[in-house]
């Protein structure tokens, strides 16, 4: 079975690597983390997501931003994102995803449970 491959672009290192460790740990994905958000369009083009988890609040570049020069891309703009954030929290969103605009947007700290029921979704919902 293909593994689905996802692309993490957030700076916080240490929730990165937590976040793939535990994805490619399911051995249903493949993983790649950009920490820098100027280097989120090319690390897209080059890795072919599935799907992209993206943090909302980055130096440089906002999720925002980098969401929309992400569905400027006619090869990316099918892709489905969900942000990842900070700016909601788990009580607010019942430990799931809340719709923002037709993107779901999921709160920081991640229940790595949830977060896995989220993608699975977002999956079955784009193909």
């Amino acid at each position: 079975m293909k593994k689905l491959r996802i692309l993490i672009i957030d700076d916080d290192v240490p929730l990165t690597m937590a976040m793939k460790i535990n994805l490619e740990a399911t051995q249903r994905y493949e993983v790649r983390v950009e920490n820098q958000a100027l280097q989120a369009l090319s690390a897209a083009r080059e890795f072919g997501p599935d799907l992209i988890l993206l943090d909302v609040v980055m130096p440089d570049l906002d999720g925002g931003d980098v969401s929309y020069m992400l569905k400027q891309d006619p090869a990316l703009a099918k892709v489905p994102v969900v942000m990842v954030t900070a700016l909601v929290s788990n009580e607010e969103t019942g430990g799931s995803a809340v719709d923002r605009g037709g993107t779901p947007m999921v709160a920081k700290p991640i229940r790595f449970d949830k977060l896995l029921e989220i993608i699975e979704n977002e999956f079955a919902r784009a193909h």
